[in-house]
């Protein structure tokens, strides 16, 4: 069996969430190490006050406790502990020329893993180890394509500077802020990330994509006052009813003329008995837009019904940023480099400029801020075959797609590596 699968296979049977990557992080920096590259990780590696949507200390402990019983480096663990899980590899060629850089996202979702027994990870007895988690949307296999590629480069046998970031908690939009704020891609001239899947079959690759949605995330906590339902409900203050007329109103929001649109609520969450007027409640909700500034004209409608249903049921309340990501673009020169080099990969067939993007991708902020200092970028989409939906219990991939997309990787290094 190839490595590559060997370690995606490894990865996908032990998922760990946003922020809580230790295991993975830790195993991602032992291989690197040993392949020469220079490794800058904790709190080195991204800017830890960027963060957003941070878990709480009891859980980011239990994943770190965690991770150590499965064999983490407990020496690296040191210096990712509070979820400082970025990792940065680089690696010097054998002359001088530009930095080149490559994007692998790590972690995985808050998704119970099916135990059907037709599922592929079931049937080869790697299904996820840590239930209520899985790899549900192909990271495990970006980061294991991201290692194995880190191999195939290792000679040095090229000009200028190689930078892979392994980066934490890309679902809902946290991780790519706080490296971006580190400056970890200010010294960057071009940047390739990727994905496979969304919708797009095996064999076919575009060397861009378009249709990101700039979002925002929010959480918005309400406080009242506890009291008897039946004795005094009036000298309570209920915090769940001043949730709900929030999310009713949110989702009331109209739509916008000129651009796409989404408001939702994913979570309502509040009181503590059917007898007890609920004092707390909890909302965590997302705007997306093809607009950066509608989105966030919508981000501010959501934070006015916020604040008008809490004054009108006399509660406190408080709203947080906890994940965001915005537009972007994809420069003609890198889409023309990855259509090139695809065309020598016997495995890509339907070659392509462009396929719609799913959704939002924090890796907007990695590709702006290298375009922002002069530098270039893409986002190219990879295909494969897949079961069933990104981010349901039964998500899985094709590995066929494993090793070309390796092979894809290195025939672009190289060659932007070498073009000065």
């Amino acid at each position: 069996m190839e490595e590559v699968i060997q370690l995606r296979r490894d990865l996908h049977q032990y998922p760990e969430v946003g922020f809580t990557e230790f295991r993975t992080a830790s195993k991602v920096v032992e291989i690197l190490q040993s392949l020469g590259f220079e490794v800058i990780y904790g709190k080195d590696a991204l800017d830890a006050d960027s963060r957003r949507g941070v878990p709480t200390e009891e859980e980011l402990d239990t994943a770190y406790r965690r991770a150590i019983k499965d064999g983490a480096n407990t020496d690296i663990l040191k210096e990712m502990e509070g979820g400082l899980t970025a990792v940065i590899g680089t690696l010097k060629g054998s002359k001088p020329g530009p930095t080149i850089a490559f994007r692998f996202d790590m972690d995985a979702l808050p998704v119970p893993e099916t135990s059907e027994h037709n599922h592929f990870p079931k049937a080869n007895d790697f299904r996820s180890e840590y239930e209520g988690n899985m790899h549900a949307c192909a990271h495990d296999a970006h980061t294991s394509i991201g290692l194995d590629f880190a191999k195939k480069m290792a000679d040095r046998d090229f000009s200028g500077t190689l930078k892979l970031i392994f980066q934490p908690a890309e679902e809902g939009g946290r991780g790519a802020y706080s490296v971006v704020e580190k400056g970890m891609v200010d010294d960057v001239d071009k940047i390739y990330c990727f994905h496979l899947g969304l919708d797009v079959p095996l064999g076919e690759i575009s060397g861009g994509s378009q249709g990101w949605l700039a979002t925002t995330k929010l959480l918005s906590q309400f406080y009242g006052v506890p009291s008897h339902s039946g004795a005094s409900p009036e000298k309570g203050k209920n915090a769940l009813v001043g949730a709900a007329s929030a999310l009713l109103n949110i989702h009331s929001l109209p739509r916008h003329s000129s651009e796409q649109t989404r408001v939702n609520v994913g979570l309502l969450e509040g009181g503590t008995a059917l007898n007890i007027v609920p004092h707390y409640a909890k909302l965590l909700i997302e705007t997306r837009s093809t607009s950066s500034s509608v989105n966030a004209e919508l981000e501010d409608r959501v934070k006015k019904i916020i604040h008008h249903c809490a004054e009108m049921h006399g509660l406190g309340f408080e709203t947080e940023v906890i994940g965001s990501g915005v537009t972007f673009s994809c420069d003609e020169e890198l889409i023309n480099v990855v259509k090139e080099e695809a065309e020598q990969i016997e495995a890509f067939h339907n070659i392509k400029d462009y396929n719609k993007g799913g959704g939002s991708e924090d890796a907007s902020f990695l590709i702006n801020r290298v375009k922002e200092n002069g530098g270039k970028g893409t986002y190219m989409l990879v295909g494969t075959t897949i079961p069933a939906p990104h981010h349901n219990q039964a998500f899985d991939i094709d590995e066929k797609v494993l090793v070309p997309t390796v092979a894809l990787l290195k025939r672009i290094a190289i060659r932007e590596l070498n073009s000065n």
